[in-house]
């Protein structure tokens, strides 16, 4: 199922009594933070509020996040049941996340597992991968393949094993190959639009009260990179 809400300025994925996923847009945050802009999780709220005429606060679970820079799926539950289950999904790592990235440098191997121990650093909101394992780290793991060879770029398509902060973007760094626009992580120009070419692509999983398989798909943002792949 896919709906464009324009009245709203959302890309609904899916949408259902319990849950609603929408394709996230480069600097849209999931949930409020101290800059104070609009946060995705009130537009959504708006959008059912406006759709379904329903009066007085609607209910919206934040069931995970993106970083703001990145683009593609957002969870939201719509019931408390629901974001209580989906938590359960997540943090039981009972989901299959899928990601596409545009990276400058290819990778020495097509197609290979990494394996790193990330240790955050809270004051300037990044991580640092260690081959070895390091006084609070955590032990991070991706599975990665080139999918297309571009002019300049290389598209990877990731499937992460563990849900760490940034890991992709220093997992990925760690092995000289930043993400597009990511001068976080070493990339050496920034994108136009202050983003990063990170984009939760698909997510599988069992719906938290029917139990069917859920796939979501989300489609990439209109550029020209995106669109050659």
């Amino acid at each position: 199922m896919k709906v464009i809400s324009n009245k709203n300025n959302i890309q609904i994925l899916h949408e259902d009594n319990h849950l609603i996923v929408v394709n996230k847009r480069v600097g849209d945050i999931v949930q409020g933070d101290k800059t104070g802009d609009k946060p995705l999780s009130d537009v959504v709220k708006e959008y059912i509020k406006d759709k379904y005429s329903k009066p007085g606060e609607v209910f919206l679970g934040v069931v995970h996040r993106l970083d703001r820079p990145t683009t593609g799926i957002v969870v939201f539950a719509r019931t408390s049941k629901a974001l209580t289950r989906m938590n359960e999904l997540f943090s039981n790592r009972k989901t299959q996340k899928t990601y596409w990235c545009i990276v400058k440098n290819k990778p020495l191997e097509s197609e290979d597992k990494l394996v790193h121990y990330l240790k955050r650093n809270e004051k300037n909101n990044s991580s640092k991968a260690h081959l070895k394992e390091v006084p609070d780290s955590k032990l991070a793991s991706l599975d990665y393949k080139i999918i297309k060879e571009l002019n300049n770029y290389f598209a990877l398509e990731i499937n992460l094993h563990t849900g760490r902060h940034h890991q992709i973007r220093a997992q990925l760094s760690a092995i000289g190959s930043p993400i597009k626009g990511d001068l976080k992580y070493g990339f050496d120009r920034s994108n136009s639009d202050g983003g990063i070419h990170l984009h939760a692509r698909k997510l599988v999983f069992e719906h938290p009260v029917t139990k069917e398989n859920i796939e979501i798909l989300a489609p990439t943002p209109d550029d020209v990179i995106w669109n050659a792949i």
